[in-house]
């Protein structure tokens, strides 16, 4: 998608340092997004700050440069894409005890294993003896992945922990290429790997983002959509944004074909929650679409719970 200067620039930005007093960094950056109109989310923990963010071109620039001249984020990195409308409701800045969270104490997050740059993914996850491991979680997975790759069917990462334990004999002494969306999750998991014994590990520098930012799609060994945190829902090669939609009662992603279900009705239902809702919360979520559909009809923006 091309950028101008009303366009909104989204920014997925993550950096693993030691961050002394995070809290005392957390005032300051709301403010300075929230004067710039900048919305969004953004973690702040020792470990360092993580999180996507959303405004006028200019202003995110105004961001990314605030953030270079610190010590700290000198060599933060971000994955640009772009949207018509604003993604997101408002401007958080959280604190946290980790900026992605497995779960397990005393990890160092700087240990990690060897980024691999989206022109070289490829190479490595066609070669047999590379296990590929998709750290996201197994919605996420549905919706797209890369061809060959396992999923762990982990509803969270911090199950992931649990998962290579059972599978450590079957990852030892084979190489194991992992990715996820930006490749925070990724670059934590190979950290994970390296602490329990496992050497020859990799991740996808960029994430996913990237690789469909710089890999064109005739040459592309990605299948699928890739689930995005905001209210794109998914995107496709060149970071256009995709086809899939949110549930409004689950916020499971739904493909084209999900939609055509007869358990999916807007805002209500859909396949993945029909059998795990009862009727009450069926008709709480019917109401809360009609006052979506009003607002949307009376020319308001969406209700932030839709």
């Amino acid at each position: 998608m091309k950028s101008d200067a009303n366009t909104i620039k989204v920014a997925a930005l993550y950096h693993f340092t030691r961050l002394k007093d995070p809290a005392a960094l957390r005032q300051p950056l709301a403010a300075f997004c929230c004067v710039r109109g900048i919305k969004g989310t953004l973690l702040l923990a020792n470990e360092g700050i993580n999180g996507t963010v959303a405004g006028l071109p200019a202003a995110i620039d105004e961001l990314m440069a605030h953030l270079a001249a610190m010590p700290e984020f000198a060599s933060l990195e971000a994955k640009f894409s772009h949207a018509v409308e604003m993604p997101f409701h408002r401007m958080k800045v959280r604190l946290k005890k980790e900026i992605v969270t497995m779960g397990v104490p005393d990890l160092d997050p700087a240990d990690t294993g060897t980024y691999v740059a989206p022109s070289d993914w490829n190479e490595l996850i066609s070669d047999p003896e590379t296990i590929i491991v998709d750290t996201r979680n197994d919605y996420e997975f549905a919706l797209g992945t890369f061809r060959n790759a396992i999923d762990p069917n982990t509803t969270s990462f911090t199950e992931f922990p649990e998962w290579v334990n059972r599978h450590h004999n079957e990852l030892a002494g084979r190489k194991v290429a992992m990715f996820c969306t930006g490749g925070i999750r990724c670059e934590k998991a190979t950290a994970y790997l390296k602490s329990v014994g496992l050497s020859d590990v990799y991740h996808l520098r960029g994430g996913i983002l990237k690789y469909l930012e710089d890999v064109p799609a005739s040459e592309s060994l990605w299948d699928g959509e890739c689930f995005v945190f905001d209210e794109r829902v998914s995107v496709k090669h060149g970071l256009e944004i995709g086809e899939a939609e949110l549930c409004r009662a689950c916020r499971h992603p739904l493909t084209p074909e999900e939609r055509k279900s007869q358990h999916y009705v807007i805002g209500v239902s859909c396949p993945h929650c029909v059998s795990e809702r009862s009727d009450a919360d069926r008709a709480r979520y019917a109401e809360r679409q009609k006052q979506v559909e009003l607002a949307e009809q009376r020319g308001e923006r969406k209700h932030i719970g839709s």
